[in-house]
């Protein structure tokens, strides 16, 4: 028997979208053969005291939810031993899951959770004390400078936006916005580069803010870190050059990005920022960020539906989705969804 599914569900998600999908998802679940305890957060410390607890239950903790629910909880697993987490994009920007390979639909994702295949996967991790060792980890990409501006924004961007909301937050940020002075050092007591920009980032995937690919070779097994810096340039070029290109992966290619692989660094500047991952903030500059390997463990799709995201490719799932009597389920919550 497949363990029991605790269903975590973030209801105020994607403009409320996860809490009237919850319904729906859940007959998903019980139709693949799954038992199901499903609860509604209030926040993210809430949710993830209920994932520590299912996991020591040995439970399976199915977060729907969007990317920063997905991130605390994430970091919240990452000390429990045999703790294994299922993702359902229910956010405005799902970075995570579209990187994964995970159905966008979150009731055909339901399939992920029946017959997906458990991979170890790495987080990042940001100690905001320089000294301290632990600190708080995150799934997608740290970044700060121009980012902070621009996550603010979109965090309180009216919610019919969806995931346009990034895109929205990056325009209004740039009326604004004045070159900083940032340092970056790459592993302890390693190499220090200096330069005046929009930002510095750190990816432990390569994709965030709603299909911004950043980071467009970050691999999610390989214990490094993309670090991306984006040097000073015209608000005009930003927006014709800039903003195109990180959307379609091809960001690396301009003169005035540059692309660091490491398994740390230190991210400094000469005003105060706040450095944000997954959509929330999660420390003050100056910060340590750090790549943990492997982390977490996650149940992702059958092997031909990754997107190059790891670079030992995890093994097919040993029985499609397709082959399984829950489909009947799955049609039955689509169809509730539509009513």
């Amino acid at each position: 028997m497949p363990p029991p599914v605790s269903l975590i569900v973030n209801p105020a998600a994607g403009g409320g979208r996860c809490g009237r999908l919850a319904d729906g998802v859940e007959r998903a679940l019980r139709g693949h053969g799954l038992t199901v305890q499903r609860q509604h957060t209030h926040d993210l410390e809430h949710g993830r005291a209920i994932a520590a607890t299912a996991a020591r239950a040995g439970e399976t903790v199915v977060v729907l939810s969007g990317d920063g629910l997905i991130g605390a909880i994430a970091d919240e697993l990452r000390g429990i031993s045999g703790a294994v987490l299922g993702i359902l994009p229910g956010g405005r920007g799902n970075d995570l899951a579209r990187v994964l390979g995970i159905a966008e639909d979150p009731i055909a994702a339901c399939a992920t959770i029946a017959h997906g295949v458990p991979t170890e996967m790495d987080l990042g991790a940001v100690l905001d004390s320089c000294s301290a060792e632990h600190g708080r980890a995150f799934v997608g990409i740290a970044s700060a400078g121009f980012d902070s501006d621009a996550n603010r924004i979109a965090n309180e961007a009216p919610a019919w936006l969806g995931g346009l909301a990034y895109a929205y937050a990056a325009i209004r940020a740039l009326v604004s916005w004045k070159p900083a002075r940032f340092e970056i050092e790459l592993d302890a007591n390693g190499e220090r580069r200096a330069f005046t920009g929009y930002s510095v980032g750190a990816a432990n995937s390569r994709a965030y803010g709603g299909g911004m690919r950043a980071a467009a070779e970050a691999m999610l097994d390989d214990g490094l870190l993309e670090v991306v810096v984006l040097e000073n340039v015209r608000k005009l070029a930003f927006v014709t050059s800039v903003l195109p290109r990180v959307f379609k992966g091809t960001l690396a290619q301009l003169p005035n990005v540059h692309v660091f692989r490491a398994a740390e660094v230190t991210i400094s500047a000469d005003r105060p920022f706040t450095m944000y991952a997954d959509g929330d903030p999660i420390g003050e500059l100056p910060v340590r960020v750090r790549a943990v390997p492997a982390a977490i463990t996650v149940l992702l799709p059958p092997q031909a539906a990754i997107d190059s995201a790891f670079a030992v490719p995890p093994p097919p799932s040993v029985r499609a989705p397709e082959e399984d009597a829950g489909d009947a389920g799955l049609a039955n919550a689509r169809r509730d969804q539509g009513r």
